[in-house]
């Protein structure tokens, strides 16, 4: 089965379960884009606790088409997400190995919500060592046929529970806190486990399916 999934800003770890059990996924590159989900926001864990770290839009009249959703500069959310994340994770152990990529794709500045979502999701798979392809929608289907899996919209963070149907949680350290929280954005075990994810990430992906 080959996932059919939206594209979300630096992906949560259900999202790269999935992923990593593919040996090609879909993405929906033809949606209207939809306000408050992973589209354009992700959850990191801060000293503060969990925080979400959202991607302004420009405003736009009607719907508009997720590859034409521009990215808002006139608000300072780039500088404020990256002092955010070095505030998060400076001290985790694989910071330094992977943040400079990170700071690169982020400060491209590129001028579309889709294209900046793309170039994360591409990074983030190839620190994963993963040699999925990715392949994208020429048109909107409401009901795809064949071999897809359709998972558009569902790993939401208004249906947090939702994802649990494929994603089975494995704790690992992170930073901040005494108690572990799951499925937070990939970035979070990027940091902290480095190479170990994406043995963590299948794991969480198999054990779930076999239970």
């Amino acid at each position: 089965m080959i996932p059919l999934i939206e594209v979300h800003y630096l992906p949560c770890l259900a999202y790269f379960a999935v992923a990593l059990q593919s040996e090609e996924i879909l993405l929906e590159a033809s949606e209207h884009f939809v306000k408050q989900t992973y589209r354009n926001r992700c959850r990191i864990l801060t000293p503060s606790g969990v925080q979400s770290l959202v991607v302004p839009v420009t405003s736009a009249h009607g719907k508009v088409v997720i590859r034409d959703a521009r990215l808002d500069y006139n608000q300072k959310w780039l500088n404020n997400h990256w002092r955010t994340i070095q505030s998060a994770y400076g001290k985790a152990a694989y910071f330094e190995y992977y943040a400079d990529d990170l700071h690169d794709v982020m400060f491209k500045k590129t001028a579309f919500l889709y294209d900046l979502n793309y170039m994360l999701l591409s990074m983030c798979l190839g620190w994963l060592k993963s040699k999925v392809r990715i392949r994208e929608t020429l048109e909107y289907d409401k009901t795809p046929s064949g071999n897809v899996f359709d998972l558009r919209s569902v790993i939401n963070p208004k249906k947090h529970d939702q994802c649990y149907q494929f994603y089975y949680p494995q704790v690992y350290n992170q930073v901040f806190g005494n108690t572990f929280v799951d499925n937070l954005s990939i970035i979070d075990l990027i940091f902290c486990e480095g190479p170990q994810a994406p043995s963590i990430l299948r794991a969480s992906y198999l054990q779930k399916m076999n239970k």
